[in-house]
């Protein structure tokens, strides 16, 4: 018979020895992903007075809203002692070759379904025209992974509060489990802190996992794929990261300075090869795709309205077919046209534009969240504000591979409170 990660063999998912922490208030152990809240310490300072010296994942990140803070090397350090603290209490129950299946309940009430396992870091890559099964969506800020690599370079621990999507539309792979809870092991079942809803996980069956690996092999069927995107000859493409990019380009790093000079066969047994994740349908009714718009800042608006029109000759004003967007500023507001475009989405469209206009003519831009934002700021003067329309789901993983990442700050999965929480771990060095 063969065992779960053996049925799983070519997917680049597997199940895991998950680790959850045995405590008596996994409220305060949950703590959402440290990249939310940048702009708002003093979110993760209620946080703090919160959870104060119980046991917490708080105490096993770093928020990126305290990278500025003074003894952040300190802060990586205790970090990194407390991992060992916990592992040495036996705070944790071990899950061998298992998989989560995952409900949250959101802020706004609907439900988001997931499955957590661990992905093959040897079929990700983040390099934009990359043929591997798990790719980024967007571009990766190489300036954004270091601080991230030294968290984890010493950790003998991870916790994930990486997302990855897959392209599911007949809800196949993971939305069967939710008919089947009666036949699983409850694992928990808990608010959230600080707004972040409800969470409940439950321990997928033998049984299941061979179902859920049946699914994505269908899903990544040359015929499925060539049809669901009209690609010919395309590199199959299985996963995409929703969220948690750098925290797993963070962990290719990290893997692959462990292997170097190692053979293939002892490379199989790196823990640091294997990153946990939890996977969710791009189709799932309660994952939201939000546009994030621009806000340019120190410019003069009718200057790079005219200059847009340059760069793009076709561009007109007003409404039309194409990529359409509006403009907001202190002398009035429109909408811009651009007919035959050579991009997927009109945010590529967009940023191609603005990214050669500030490179030659100076000023500032912002990515901004919410439509009465934008209005507000771009209508100060010497600002400039483009609202762009929401990027359909099913654009997502066609555009990824057509045109091999979508431009940074492309969308936006829901909310902040929205978010992954750290919830399980997974040791990470023998």
């Amino acid at each position: 018979m063969q065992d779960n990660f053996s049925i799983c063999k070519g997917l680049g998912f597997f199940p895991a020895d998950i680790m959850l922490p045995d405590v008596k208030n996994m409220t305060d152990w949950a703590v959402v992903a440290c990249d939310q809240y940048t702009s708002e310490p003093e979110y993760w300072t209620a946080v703090e007075q919160q959870v104060g010296d119980r046991p917490s994942a708080l105490h096993l990140i770093l928020p990126e809203a305290h990278l500025k803070f003074p003894r952040v090397d300190e802060r990586i350090m205790e970090i990194n002692d407390s991992m060992a603290s916990y592992l040495e209490q036996g705070l944790f129950k071990t899950l061998t070759d298992s998989m989560i299946y995952v409900e949250r309940r959101q802020s706004d009430g609907r439900i988001r379904r997931g499955l957590v396992g661990m992905v093959d870091l040897e079929d990700y890559d983040f390099t934009p025209g990359s043929g591997a099964l798990i790719r980024a969506t967007e571009a990766t800020v190489l300036e954004r992974i270091p601080p991230r690599v030294r968290v984890r370079r010493g950790a003998p621990i991870e916790l994930p509060h990486i997302m990855l999507l897959i392209d599911d539309p007949d809800r196949t792979v993971i939305e069967p489990l939710g008919a089947r809870t009666d036949t699983m092991e409850l694992l928990y079942d808990f608010d959230l802190m600080q707004g972040g809803g409800h969470i409940r996980g439950f321990r997928v069956c033998n049984e299941q996992i061979s179902g859920i690996a049946a699914g994505l092999r269908r899903l990544c069927e040359e015929s499925v794929q060539s049809e669901k995107y009209g690609l010919k000859d395309a590199a199959p493409l299985l996963f995409a990261v929703g969220d948690g990019n750098h925290s797993l380009a963070a962990a290719k790093a990290c893997y692959e300075e462990q292997k170097k000079g190692l053979p293939p066969e002892a490379r199989q047994d790196l823990p640091s090869r294997y990153a946990l994740v939890e996977v969710v349908n791009n189709h799932d009714p309660a994952l939201t795709f939000e546009p994030i718009h621009r806000v340019l800042f120190g410019v003069e608006p009718e200057a790079v309205l005219a200059a847009l029109k340059a760069f793009y000759p076709d561009a007109y004003e007003g409404r039309g077919e194409g990529h359409c967007f509006s403009y907001v500023h202190a002398g009035g507001r429109g909408y811009v046209t651009v007919p035959n475009p050579e991009r997927q989405l009109c945010v590529a469209t967009v940023q191609t534009f603005l990214d050669a206009y500030l490179r030659d003519n100076g000023g500032e831009i912002d990515y901004i969240h919410g439509d009465s934002v934008v209005e507000e700021l771009g209508s100060r003067p010497g600002n400039l504000g483009f609202l762009l329309p929401a990027m359909g789901k099913e654009q997502l993983f066609k555009t990824v591979m057509a045109d091999g990442v979508l431009p940074r700050k492309a969308f936006s999965m829901g909310h902040a409170q929205d978010k992954r929480y750290y919830l399980e771990a997974r040791k990470i060095v023998r």
